[in-house]
């Protein structure tokens, strides 16, 4: 088992920047991540409301970056999955697959996978017309009709990446309004092969080998729309499940925390989207990150 002053686990930018920190503060300090070091921002073709970026930055280059800087200060990677969380008195264990790693603390900081919409069809499709990644996946879709779905900033974000490509993008919201920033929703207003519904829902997913369209519902009718790929924004889940029973959750499944970003076992943290009231942005990350290194550093002094 090898022995560290604090394991993250997760390479996101919450991550990577109380790796950072912590390292700078002279903690022994290992960071695991299950894929690659970045996290969810590495599918964003565009961050532009990350400070010190005017012209903006891929995320696919500002994931790397931060994972320089944490190399430089002195802390470790690993590639590994964490299972399960461990506390047995002043040690925290993190089980993964093949190791075990023990720590004076532990930062969680795995983040959240996309919501699934739940219907007939979805998970059958995946890979196969359903994506929740359009620079990733739009080349597929070059000149042929698809459909996004969601109401939040990744929709709308992703709806104008989107239409650079494709032929035609429908945009279904279930809400009478979107939630994303008014900047964005500009832009996508000024894309002329953009429609948008709101107040329509997704009842099921249809097609044989691969997507052919969508079924929705509005104003109490039916009806099947025909399209080739169905991007899906619908929300976050925070990616909690191998603390489940060891720090408390709250009802949607995030860590709860106090103002130190500690969660209810003493010596346990939590930083980014899965912490509880975290509003899910990257500079909220970044911030969390700084500020759950602190809090360690503290803790581990006996401040």
């Amino acid at each position: 088992m090898s022995e560290y002053d604090l394991v993250v686990v997760g390479a996101g930018l919450a991550g990577l920047t109380a790796g950072m920190y912590a390292a700078r503060f002279g903690l022994k300090t290992l960071i695991l991540e299950q894929m690659a070091a970045g996290g969810q921002v590495l599918n964003v073709e565009k961050i532009e409301n990350y400070p010190g970026f005017p012209q903006g930055i891929s995320g696919f280059d500002l994931g790397p970056l931060v994972q320089e800087q944490a190399e430089a200060a002195g802390a470790e990677f690993a590639m590994h999955t964490a299972s399960a969380l461990a506390v047995n008195g002043n040690e925290r264990s993190v089980h993964c697959d093949g190791e075990d790693y023990s720590a004076s603390a532990v930062v969680i900081a795995t983040g959240s996978s996309f919501r699934t919409l739940g219907v007939p069809g979805e998970a059958e499709f995946v890979g196969r017309g359903v994506s929740h990644c359009a620079s990733c996946d739009a080349p597929f879709f070059i000149g042929k009709d698809v459909c996004v779905i969601g109401g939040g900033d990744s929709a709308v974000d992703e709806a104008a990446v989107l239409a650079q490509q494709v032929g035609h993008v429908l945009l279904i919201h279930r809400g009478p309004n979107f939630r994303a920033q008014h900047v964005a929703v500009e832009r996508l207003s000024g894309l002329s092969n953009v429609e948008v519904e709101f107040n329509t829902q997704v009842l099921a997913i249809e097609g044989d080998q691969s997507v052919s369209g969508v079924r929705v519902q509005s104003d109490g009718s039916q009806r099947l729309q025909d399209v080739s790929g169905v991007f899906v924004f619908v929300g976050l889940e925070p990616n909690t499940a191998f603390v489940q029973g060891v720090v408390d959750l709250d009802g949607a499944g995030h860590v709860v925390v106090d103002e130190r970003l500690q969660s209810s076992v003493p010596g346990v943290f939590a930083a980014g989207d899965l912490r509880q009231h975290s509003v899910a942005q990257l500079a909220a990350a970044a911030g969390d990150g700084a500020t759950v290194a602190v809090n360690v550093f503290r803790y581990l002094r006996g401040g």
